[in-house]
């Protein structure tokens, strides 16, 4: 006792917070579960993960970027509209615009299938650190430690498919590398839209409610897996198959949630970093202002050909959202490093690892701050350097996606010097004139930022945009986009030929290419170095900890997260933990000044007499990117609501996790279940949910 007593005396910004923490189920620490009990959760431990009723057995990872959870006999499945953005979009059209209008499938014979999409079941995890780090796993180089644990991961994962040839097994590290966990799914494939509501709706808000509270977005779509009909186990689209019925589903509670009752998450969070030194913070704030400058640009251009034109807003509505999210939380999260002094938090425990290390002699001879100071001093400008060539050259505008793809990782077909490159045809999914723009703008911003690090030009500036455009970067996109077969349907290109070369747009290509070469050159001459420094960090505080329970950062494997339905406090404002219909009628009446908060005529008579309607809420749980869609639960495993975002003040929680202001906001049920049944008559969906 007297050494837990210690650590949160030295070290109380950084201590367990009862709500904080992503916590792996197959070894939830006894103590995590004690304080779940105590919140108010009421169920044994193996209605959690081991029972064949286990509530997990309903989650799902949603496509490989989001979360989700199943909530019928017959294979539905409730994610965030925002996670079924991209599907809802690819099925709409100028005539058929599912994304304004909404879609309801009245029989399975119109559920959509969708391509690349999937959902997966996770099975079992199990640490299997031993079987990895050995003294001579310790001494390999990175690149090294990949294709060890490659070879691992096959090996184990021939062993689980000889068992079950629906299973998938992959690996990965926990504890920033002190320790690797291998996870078993099933995946199913054939993945059908059932349910979205209008945009107006689902996005309802939009940029100018993004990240903020409070909140009254109906943020969820509905879709439908699909089975073999004579295994119920996964299968290839084919109109053959049926409905999967799964082992479990999740019942919905209409009962709702009061102030400070328990909720908990389950879902895939995608990447936190909370192990992080100071430096690396610091160089994750060059990053972000990074990302945001650039998406700035980008999405400027965009809006404004979005706005010209619904072919076009069709094409990019998905893009813009997902670009504009993290534009926002980059802006965000700088924010919150600087009000709550973050660095330097970060510092004085450092300074006072630091000292315990030298009082017991653990890690004195491995881990150096001196050392791990320098190392992050030469990477963050090359760092920052990379992040504006990426955000401005990687998958903005079509033709440099194709430039880029000419020289690195397009596979030749054919034989010889009659190897040739085809790209497929994708011109639904972009628009000539506003990619042209795009890259036009992003060429000259690139320019100026780069100003102080001009080695990481690429030599078209000074040797085609200087001497035959005399500047312009938007004449030379215009050339490009006219002149390159990059974009010609059908159009074959041949490396091994003089003619390759030719092209303007090939060239282009290569030009970035020796750029993002050198620069990943320069960063590949630290990154193991940091590293293994950063690992001995984590290493270090988890020793010095150790009578404590600590869970590792998000790396989208299915996390558990447990809290309260609770408001926060800011400048003595209470927040208020839900919102009802009238603060949503409030908003529809400023819909002709902010656009985001327009909506059909026919959606605000939905709204009329219906005060007491609950929308979304607020609760203490952990949230990051990935946890989209995630089931948020009761005491009784019973689905209240969907995480869809977090507050103002959490996005920080990447690095650090704020108790008394980070919160999770969710979409009630009640809220959903109003929308499919008074909007969208959905009674076959309703029935099948009882």
């Amino acid at each position: 006792m007297k050494k837990i007593f210690l650590a949160l005396l030295l070290f109380p910004f950084l201590s367990l917070h009862a709500d904080e923490g992503m916590w792996t189920l197959y070894n939830l620490p006894q103590a995590v579960y004690e304080q779940m009990k105590g919140y108010g959760y009421s169920l044994p431990y193996e209605k959690l993960y081991q029972a064949d009723d286990a509530i997990m057995k309903s989650v799902v990872n949603f496509s490989g970027y989001c979360s989700g959870v199943v909530v019928s006999p017959d294979g539905l499945v409730f994610t965030n509209h925002h996670c079924g953005f991209e599907a809802i979009r690819s099925h709409s059209t100028v005539e058929h615009d599912y994304m304004l209008n909404g879609f309801y499938a009245k029989t399975q014979a119109d559920e959509l299938p969708n391509k690349n999409m999937f959902v997966s079941f996770m099975v079992e995890q199990k640490d299997i650190t031993e079987q990895i780090v050995t003294p001579a796993f310790e001494q390999m180089s990175s690149s090294d430690r990949s294709i060890f644990i490659d070879s691992i991961e096959t090996a184990m994962s021939k062993d689980v498919r000889a068992q079950d040839s629906t299973l998938r097994l992959e690996i990965k590290p926990f504890y920033e590398g002190n320790r690797y966990f291998a996870t078993t799914y099933r995946d199913f494939r054939d993945l059908r839209l059932v349910f979205a509501i209008p945009k107006s709706m689902g996005k309802f808000g939009g940029e100018t409610d993004n990240w903020m509270w409070p909140r009254q977005t109906c943020d969820f779509s509905v879709f439908r897996i699909y089975a073999d009909p004579k295994t119920n186990g996964p299968a290839n689209y084919s109109e053959d198959n049926v409905p999967y019925h799964p082992e479990h589903w999740a019942r919905i509670s209409k009962d709702g949630y009061r102030d400070g009752d328990f909720s908990m998450t389950m879902g895939y969070p995608g990447s936190t970093s909370r192990y992080l030194s100071s430096y690396g913070i610091e160089e994750r704030y060059a990053q972000n202002h990074a990302r945001y400058q650039v998406r700035g640009v980008k999405q400027e251009v965009m809006k404004r050909h979005m706005d010209a034109s619904e072919a076009v807003r069709i094409k990019y509505d998905s893009k813009y959202a997902q670009s504009s999210n993290y534009w926002k939380n980059s802006i965000g999260m700088n924010k919150c490093i600087d009000s709550i002094g973050l660095i330097q938090q970060k510092r004085d425990f450092e300074s006072q690892l630091k000292q315990w290390m030298d009082s017991t002699g653990y890690f004195a001879d491995q881990l150096d701050f001196g050392k791990l100071e320098r190392l992050y001093r030469q990477r963050i400008k090359v760092m920052e350097s990379y992040m504006y060539f990426a955000e401005s050259f990687f998958r903005n505008d079509e033709l440099s996606v194709r430039a880029l793809r000419a020289h690195n990782g397009s596979n030749p077909v054919g034989h010889g010097k009659r190897q040739h490159i085809v790209f497929k045809d994708n011109s639904e999914s972009w628009d000539y004139d506003t990619d042209r723009e795009i890259l036009g703008a992003l060429l000259k911003n690139y320019r100026e930022q780069m100003k102080a690090e001009s080695q990481y030009l690429p030599a078209f500036y000074s040797e085609v945009i200087d001497k035959k455009f005399d500047g312009d970067c938007q004449a030379y996109a215009d050339y490009l986009y006219k002149h390159s077969k990059l974009l010609k349907k059908k159009a074959r290109f041949y490396p091994l030929k003089k003619s390759f070369m030719k092209d303007p747009g090939v060239s282009f290509g290569l030009d970035l290419t020796d750029v993002m070469n050198d620069l990943r050159l320069k960063l590949g001459l630290l990154n193991d170095s940091i590293d293994e420094q950063e690992r001995l960090l984590c290493a270090a505080k988890l020793r010095m900890e150790e009578d404590m329970p600590h869970y590792s950062d998000a790396n989208f494997t299915m996390r558990l997260s447990y809290g309260q339905v609770k408001e926060y406090n800011l400048g003595g404002r209470p927040s208020g933990y839900q919102t009802k219909a009238p603060s949503l009628v409030a908003k529809m009446k400023m819909g002709d000044s902010i656009e985001e908060y327009k909506v059909e005529p026919e959606i605000v008579d939905l709204f009329k007499g219906q005060d007491d309607l609950q929308l979304c809420f607020l609760t203490t749980n952990d949230i990051t990117g990935g946890n989209s869609g995630s089931p948020m639960f009761d005491g009784q495993n019973r689905l209240i609501g969907l995480a869809f975002d977090g507050n103002w003040d959490s996005l920080s929680s990447d690095i650090f996790f704020d108790s008394q202001l980070a919160r999770c906001i969710g979409v009630d049920m009640r809220y959903v279940l109003f929308m499919m049944d008074k909007w969208g008559h959905a009674d076959r969906l309703l029935n099948e949910m009882r």
